[in-house]
């Protein structure tokens, strides 16, 4: 499956690229539309996890580190972050196409653009 993040009318619009454009709008098949975006990743290894809308990721980094460490490992749960807000939208796709980009963004978070309007603060960071 072929994901790609597009910023339309103040929305994120998650699309599959894998299936074929509607022959009727010319679009293809919209997985996801939401205001901000989520990105769960590995902090040791830069590894995306999960990305999605805010609630629905920070439900699963919250679940998955109680996993984790009721099963002994520590390490695991801590290195998992979660990044949100209005990131720009070419920054989110690189994470969902290359291979540890997460760490590389994390790191250049302070210099990134508001995903939405230039000028704005509005990126939050957990562990």
């Amino acid at each position: 499956m072929t994901l790609q993040y597009q910023l339309k009318e103040g929305n994120y619009h998650l699309y599959d690229l894998s299936a074929p454009a509607s022959k009727v709008t010319g679009q293809h098949r919209l997985r996801l539309k939401t205001d901000n975006v989520a990105i769960a990743f590995d902090a040791r290894t830069g590894a995306l996890r999960e990305h999605g809308s805010p609630p629905r990721i920070h439900s699963w980094a919250n679940n998955t580190r109680r996993r984790l460490r009721t099963s002994g490992a520590l390490e695991h749960a801590n290195n998992i972050v979660v990044v949100s807000g209005p990131l720009p939208v070419d920054e989110i796709n690189k994470c969902l196409k290359i291979d540890g980009y997460c760490l590389e963004m994390f790191t250049r978070l302070h210099e990134l653009p508001h995903g939405k309007r230039l000028g704005s603060a509005g990126k939050a960071a957990t562990r």
